[in-house]
């Protein structure tokens, strides 16, 4: 019973994040609403299939899956291996082999609280940039780009691109309910860069209107006399059984106009 105590305000906790209903989780779940009430306040004993079930629907990450299958007395079922395991030797490949590709242009590989695990040779020649202090191992995206130390300071459109950052990881932290993102997203907003920014930013996530205005937002990088505009795009693994891999995402830049890939060419040239 304490077990089973401890996996129902899990469920309600993350139905609550998710903004289900106890019927309407309960449809999707194949289950009665009634049924679903006694499994949250501990009356009744959910199955380790019900469980995943639910934590499906609620679209609850690998870890914390694992976490509720403990709290309602089963085994976790969900492993995490390292990247550097030899059973991850080909996707390890893989994901270089997409990096290397992409030079000459940055990419990176992140974890769940984007630190960089891998990088190609392009991706260098920003971190090398990077003070001591932020340039790890491992270099945080967050950090490296917020920093008043790190990119910030020779970003031109730091308003928009922090912005889009901040955005970033506030929906991260509410969909993973991760303590540590969470500290992450606390340091950052107490950069002394950031005050006005993050407090735009409260103001239009209240209003609704957080995203803003445009296509995409690209970031303005001043080195010397040359602007480097680059926009992004963050790739996961479609079908991960592994909480490694499920937290894992390659982010890779691209230059938003020709002068930025003539000079990311050059810069690869030289």
């Amino acid at each position: 019973m304490a077990a089973t105590a401890g996996v129902g305000p899990l469920v309600k906790e993350w139905r609550g994040r998710r903004r289900r209903s106890q019927l309407d989780l309960a449809l999707d779940a194949g289950v009665s609403a009634r049924h679903l009430s006694f499994v949250e306040t501990g009356r009744s004993k959910p199955s380790p299939e019900l469980v995943l079930s639910l934590a499906h629907h609620l679209e609850v990450p690998l870890r914390e899956r694992n976490t509720m299958l403990l709290a309602a007395g089963y085994a976790p079922r969900f492993q995490e291996t390292p990247l550097h395991d030899p059973s991850m030797d080909q996707v390890r490949a893989s994901l270089s082999r997409l990096l290397d590709a992409h030079d000459p242009y940055p990419g990176v590989v992140i974890d769940a609280h984007w630190n960089v695990v891998l990088a190609n040779g392009a991706a260098g020649l920003l971190t090398a940039l990077l003070p001591p202090s932020l340039a790890g191992p491992p270099v945080n995206v967050f950090r490296a780009c917020l920093h008043p130390d790190g990119l910030a300071r020779i970003t031109r459109n730091l308003e928009p691109w922090a912005t889009y950052l901040l955005g970033q990881l506030r929906r991260m932290v509410t969909a993973t309910a991760d303590a540590g993102l969470a500290d992450l997203e606390r340091e950052v907003r107490a950069y002394p860069n950031l005050a006005a920014i993050a407090t735009g930013f409260d103001r239009a996530d209240a209003a609704g209107d957080a995203a803003g205005p445009g296509l995409l937002v690209p970031v303005e990088l001043l080195l010397g006399d040359q602007v480097l505009s680059l926009f992004t795009t963050l790739t996961s693994f479609g079908t991960p059984r592994d909480i490694t891999l499920a937290e894992l995402a390659v982010e890779l830049f691209y230059p938003a106009d020709e002068s930025t890939e003539a000079a990311l060419r050059a810069l690869a040239s030289a």
